[in-house]
């Protein structure tokens, strides 16, 4: 089995950067088709040891990986959610990372709006980093219902 296969298996044949399916029948050279992208965290990154600094491998689409060359991908909320002012995913993800803690990424009009955007963000943040253990919450302030994502 080649690595593109382990890294496709592990990861369900979905696209780490756009939650879309991958094709593993497609060509490697179809925008379209699986790729692996070594992802390197900023702390990991800074790390002195070699250890520590090993790239994770991920499933993305050619793509996707290419149009995010070296930089921090974009990581896109849904346009079924009804929020406002919403936070950087990825960016928020690797903050909570390294410092844990708390963070408002969104504000609802409602609710059931909230509820929604954090089902929903919990739920892309578990196939966006596997084991990385995340809550959200929605609370009331200032008219509007704020998301608020912890680690932990």
């Amino acid at each position: 089995m080649s690595r593109l296969d382990e890294v496709g298996e592990r990861d369900g044949w979905r696209c780490w950067i756009c939650d879309e399916p991958v094709d593993p029948e497609m060509s490697v050279n179809d925008s379209r088709g699986p790729s692996v992208d070594s992802v390197i965290t900023k702390a990991k990154s800074k790390s002195k040891s070699k250890s520590d600094n090993a790239a994770e491998e991920r499933l993305a689409h050619r793509g996707c990986n290419t149009k995010k060359g070296a930089i921090a991908p974009v990581i896109e909320w849904s346009p079924e959610l009804f929020v406002s002012e919403p936070a950087p995913i990825y960016a928020t993800v690797e903050r909570l990372e390294r410092k844990g803690g708390r963070e408002i990424v969104a504000r609802c009009p409602d609710q059931a709006d909230g509820d929604a955007a954090a089902a929903w963000l919990v739920d892309r943040i578990s196939r966006l980093r596997p084991g990385f253990q995340v809550s959200a919450t929605v609370e009331p302030g200032g008219g509007q219902f704020m998301v608020v994502l912890r680690h932990g």
